[in-house]
């Protein structure tokens, strides 16, 4: 669990981010959520877009990857999603939570 401060500091992160994905029309699939783990080892912080189009509200689906992905919500925005999970191995972590 990510305190506020740290979250606060990984929102400022992600604002200069990209989106990674795009989920559309399918929802959340097992290859969207390979695709994120893989994007969330190579990034740890990493945003996406939810489409118009898809059948879940982005809410839904940021609850859904966090619990496929045992990462933390960093923020939701309209139909922005920003997700972080730190790497595995301390040493390689590219993000510094305080």
């Amino acid at each position: 669990m990510i305190s506020s401060k740290q979250r606060a500091f990984l929102r400022s992160l992600a604002a200069e981010k990209a989106p990674v994905t795009q989920i559309g029309k399918n929802g959340v699939t097992e290859p969207l959520i390979k695709t994120l783990s893989a994007a969330l080892d190579a990034h740890e912080l990493i945003k996406l877009s939810v489409l118009e189009t898809c059948p879940v509200p982005p809410r839904d689906v940021c609850d859904a990857l966090c619990g496929a992905l045992s990462c933390e919500p960093v923020q939701v925005i309209g139909r922005k999603i920003c997700l972080y999970r730190p790497a595995p191995d301390p040493e390689k972590r590219k993000i510094q939570l305080r």
